[in-house]
């Protein structure tokens, strides 16, 4: 099942699949592992915006969530968000990330109201080498449209960075 999160139902869970990739992967280039009352806020800020952030459940709990943010504080980028999912790693492998992602770009090009009203880009940003997220983003329409060189470094590695986007709507003016 796909729902909205719930910020403090949520936020401990959520924190907890999260500091995975924190403490273990270069998915995030955050290195110190969030805690649930700041995720919590994290999750009310994004919906707060009028974005959706979303779970995935199944019988044990949550396993998977979706986000989309502002892309850019200034206002010129309203209309273009950023979209990320994490998964339990577990859980990996089993559709779940593509069904999460699924929703979440349904809800962001319905979003009709607010202040990122209509929305008609999503970037997602990749950090490199990544095959299995380069996949499920381009299984989903994403196209990659840049490439950055040794902008991140973790684990004492430098860590490329790739951009994909999808666009909405045909208006290019």
């Amino acid at each position: 099942m796909i729902r909205d999160a719930a910020p403090m139902k949520d936020g401990d869970r959520l924190a907890e699949i999260y500091n995975h990739y924190v403490l273990e992967d270069t998915a995030t280039f955050e290195v110190e592992p969030l805690g649930g009352a700041n995720m919590a806020l994290r999750i009310a800020a994004i919906q707060d915006a009028e974005l959706p952030w979303i779970v995935a459940t199944d019988a044990l709990g949550v396993v998977g969530y979706a986000y989309a943010a502002p892309f850019h504080e200034r206002a010129a980028y309203a209309h273009t968000v950023t979209a990320s999912v994490y998964l339990d790693r577990a859980e990996r492998g089993r559709g779940v990330g593509t069904a999460l992602y699924s929703e979440l770009l349904r809800r962001i090009e319905a979003v009709d109201a607010g202040p990122h009203s209509p929305i008609r880009s999503v970037v997602s940003l990749i950090a490199l080498p990544n095959e299995p997220s380069v996949a499920l983003h381009e299984s989903l329409g994403f196209v990659k449209v840049a490439h950055l060189e040794h902008v991140g470094r973790k684990f004492n590695r430098w860590l490329d960075v790739g951009y994909w986007q999808i666009s909405y709507g045909d208006e290019r003016h």
